[in-house]
């Protein structure tokens, strides 16, 4: 088998280091090496801008002219960064002689040290490396860990750092140190950083390390919106909980390919209800709330949308609050500004519409709600579980001066693979509802902006309008 790189990281704080090369790539490969704290040698005949300005306030050395054997005198690394392959070369077999590492960018042939693609968070650094065979997959590979390692671990690794002697005091052996760091981990520690608590994130250390923490008893429930079925809109936040969750508590609106991004190995518990069917009940879900954090568990409320709209949230966050249950809340995109956007509706607009309304059909019989507000124009209504009620709010809406020829855009399943959207007017809402079979999960905007969808619609297929003028139209198109 080929051998391959030995990888390790090199201290560079006061060593010389030399660049040949005067351009945009050595600037690049000198503003990382000086982030490194190494005093940088620049060799080239002459130098871009930026370097020109960091040489005359003393933050490299310019070594003037082609290169020289002699401008290796005294460096620790050389990086050959010109677009001329002979001085590359000739720059790599001087390294050699003098048992220089060199890097030749670009060129894994020439070099002796690969430099690898980096994410930082703070003291922490991960490296990937194709051994120069692959170079634009390790860029791909580390922005796919961009995304998912956060902020929080370089704060972990700065309060690991600053108990790291009382932490291998407290556990001499290794094998007893690695098992108390998987429980330290498994714990609320890194979640405590990620809400911007240090404080109580180091008292949980101090805690596991004087063995007093009951983190191992006691569990944490997040609740996490899931958006409105695309898995691509899913919160960077909430795939890592979903990834790190023992039991998911699920909505029947949340769709199969976002619980498809959950942890292999946890347990999916589908609490949602849904009109005319048994379903779990709100004190049910408080129950197995209470049960799975109780045992010590990772508990991820999973809701379709956001937690707080419509969402029951705050009903479960002081449920949580009143039984100490540790929680946390991801937001997510709500329907109203999910299906607008996938339907290409402005939900507000400068010529059309200077504020929104979010309501729910399901308060449609409640006398609590202004009409008369609610069908003034130039404002969108956005209407959650859009389906039911649709004639009692043209009542409603016509009683209280609303225009029978207002636009509406009913969207089925936004953002979703099955997304249709049924446009028409106020005064035939709830008959070309029917007509087209409209079902749940459907979101209803009302008023001049839904108009736009004929013409800025880009997701799926075109709106349907009345079922006259569609036959019309596929007529047309087929005869």
């Amino acid at each position: 088998m080929e051998p391959r790189l030995y990888p390790f990281f090199a201290d560079l704080r006061g060593r010389i280091v030399l660049v040949v090369g005067g351009g945009a790539v050595a600037a690049r490969k000198i503003a990382a090496l000086r982030s490194a704290g190494a005093q940088v040698r620049v060799g080239a005949p002459e130098l871009e801008h930026g370097l020109q300005e960091m040489s005359a306030r003393g933050e490299v050395v310019h070594l003037r002219g082609e290169f020289q054997h002699d401008w290796l005198h005294e460096a620790w690394l050389v990086v050959a960064a010109t677009d001329d392959r002979a001085v590359n070369r000739a720059v790599a077999a001087a390294a050699e002689k003098r048992r220089v590492f060199a890097n030749v960018v670009d060129d894994a042939e020439l070099s002796s040290f690969q430099v690898p693609s980096v994410v930082e968070r703070g003291q922490l650094q991960v490296a990937i490396s194709t051994g120069g065979a692959a170079p634009m997959l390790a860029r791909h590979l580390r922005e796919q860990l961009e995304a998912q390692i956060d902020d929080s671990w370089a704060a972990l690794t700065e309060l690991l750092a600053l108990y790291r002697q009382r932490i291998r005091g407290r556990f001499p052996a290794i094998a007893a140190r690695r098992r108390w760091f998987e429980r330290l981990l498994a714990g609320p520690l890194q979640a405590l950083l990620r809400q911007r608590q240090p404080l109580r994130a180091e008292h949980a250390l101090l805690a596991a390390l004087s063995g007093s923490s009951d983190d191992n008893v006691r569990g944490s429930v997040a609740l996490v919106g899931a958006g409105p079925g695309d898995p691509g809109l899913l919160t960077l936040r909430g795939l890592r909980l979903l990834n790190e969750a023992d039991v998911i508590l699920h909505d029947h609106l949340v769709s199969a390919e976002v619980l498809a991004l959950a942890r292999r190995d946890a347990e999916l518990i589908d609490v949602g209800k849904q009109a005319g069917a048994h379903g779990k009940t709100q004190d049910d879900i408080h129950a197995l709330l209470l049960e799975h954090a109780g045992k010590g568990r990772r508990v991820v409320r999973l809701k379709g949308g956001d937690p707080f709209v419509f969402g029951r949230g705050g009903e479960e966050l002081e449920f949580l609050r009143a039984h100490a249950i540790d929680y946390e809340i991801v937001p997510g995109i709500t329907a109203a500004l999910a299906c607008a956007a996938y339907a290409g509706v402005p939900l507000t607009h400068r010529d059309h519409a200077q504020s929104v309304r979010l309501l729910t059909a399901h308060r449609m019989d409640g006398g609590d709600l202004d009409w008369r507000a609610l069908a003034a124009d130039r404002q969108t209504l956005a209407v959650y579980m859009g389906v039911a009620g649709l004639g009692r709010l043209r009542a409603r809406l016509l009683e209280h001066g609303r225009a029978p020829g207002t636009p509406f855009a009913l969207v089925e399943n936004g953002s979703r693979p099955g997304q249709r959207i049924v446009t028409g007017t106020l005064a035939d809402l709830p008959e070309l509802a029917n007509a087209h079979s409209v079902q749940s999960p459907a979101l209803l905007i009302l008023g001049e902006v839904a108009a736009l969808a004929g013409t800025l619609h880009w997701f799926g297929s075109p709106p349907l309008g009345p079922p006259a003028v569609e036959a019309g139209v596929r007529k047309r198109r087929y005869a």
